[in-house]
């Protein structure tokens, strides 16, 4: 690679040893790459400042300033001084950057999993009223251990106990099944553990059959097999 294309590589801090020493010979001959690099460094700067991220945690600020504490130092000859500066200047703008979009990604991913989190408290709290609503209709299953309970609104939780894991490739899907009509999706699930506890996604009217199957990852629009187990409400 011709050494005047190593100057963003120098700014960043990314060549090994054998490239640094290849650049910063060259650097003090060429005036071309003391601009270059300069104008990199305003960049980076400009790049730091410009990413919005929320506090870090005092961890994470702590593993910041180990890692800049370690950083190498520079001997550089004095006429030098003000661009060995800017190189550096350049290089700390990148790493402060990168753990500025690293610090958004870390807080975007951090929402969704307190908004994720929140969703499936609500859903697990809205099961358990009904199963624990006297006035719910509890209905045995056919085939397997458990029930299915009912609301007066038809709001339906199937609840099953020690349901085995679905194999790999599969998923469990619920059904509802009108007195007469075609099968309707209500859910999917993956069993495991010693209770499986599914709010339907889909109301159960009077007299309906909830049912499910084992079907191939993401589910079906049709049952494509026997219901293992079975609930007539």
């Amino acid at each position: 690679m011709d050494v005047h294309d190593l100057t963003a590589a120098y700014a960043l801090d990314a060549l090994d040893a054998d490239g640094r020493e290849r650049y910063e010979a060259h650097l003090a001959q060429c005036e071309r790459c003391r601009g270059e690099l300069a104008t990199l460094g305003d960049a980076t700067r400009a790049l730091a400042l410009a990413v919005p991220a929320p506090a870090p945690p005092a961890r994470l600020r702590s593993r910041i300033l180990d890692a800049a504490a370690a950083e190498r130092a520079n001997v550089v000859p004095l006429p030098m001084r003000r661009v060995w500066l800017t190189r550096a200047t350049a290089a700390a703008a990148s790493v402060a950057a990168c753990a500025a979009i690293g610090l958004g990604i870390w807080a975007a991913t951090l929402s969704n999993d307190l908004a994720n989190q929140k969703a499936l408290n609500a859903q697990t709290e809205r099961a358990t009223q009904i199963v624990l609503d006297p006035a719910s209709q509890k209905t045995n299953l056919r085939g397997g251990q458990g029930m299915v309970a009912v609301d007066a609104t038809g709001r339906a939780v199937l609840v099953v106990d020690r349901l085995p894991a679905a194999p790999e490739g599969k998923t469990y899907e619920a059904w509802v099944i009108p007195p007469d009509g075609e099968p309707q999706r209500a859910g999917l699930f993956k069993g495991g553990g010693s209770m499986t506890m599914v709010p339907l996604e889909r109301e159960v009217p009077a007299g309906a059959v909830v049912a499910a199957t084992v079907e191939r990852s993401g589910g079906v629009s049709k049952p494509t097999a026997t219901p293992i187990f079975s609930a007539q409400t």
